[in-house]
């Protein structure tokens, strides 16, 4: 092992729920203005996942008013409080950047059954 290894396993985080590829997500973020903090509540379908370790980061896709909105979260980043997986999705893509042309009915994903 090696140190970069060593000490970036000290930053991982373990208590974040396990998610997929097409699962509709809640990310609880915490924002600061001025000197308060709040959550705020991002909920979508994750639509990608990337890299590995400290630096692995996720992408949640929602519409928002008729407009795609997509957000790209550090996995291991402490301003992510929790991740709740509201729904699981039947996906046969690593990547589903094909939601983005989709619009209405046609941009749901399938349930998983079990």
């Amino acid at each position: 092992m090696s140190v970069i290894t060593a000490v970036e396993d000290k930053h991982l985080r373990k208590d974040l729920a396990p998610f997929d590829i097409g699962d509709t997500v809640k990310v609880h973020v915490i924002i600061r203005e001025g000197d308060k903090e709040r959550v705020q509540i991002f909920r979508g379908d994750v639509i990608a996942k990337r890299g590995g370790g400290t630096k692995a980061t996720f992408t949640v896709r929602k519409v928002s008013f008729g407009v795609g909105v997509e957000r790209v979260f550090p996995l291991h980043s402490k301003m992510i409080k929790t991740i709740e997986v509201v729904r699981k999705a039947k996906v046969r893509r690593a990547k589903l950047y094909y939601l983005r042309e989709r619009k209405g009915k046609a941009a749901r994903l399938k349930e998983r059954k079990g």
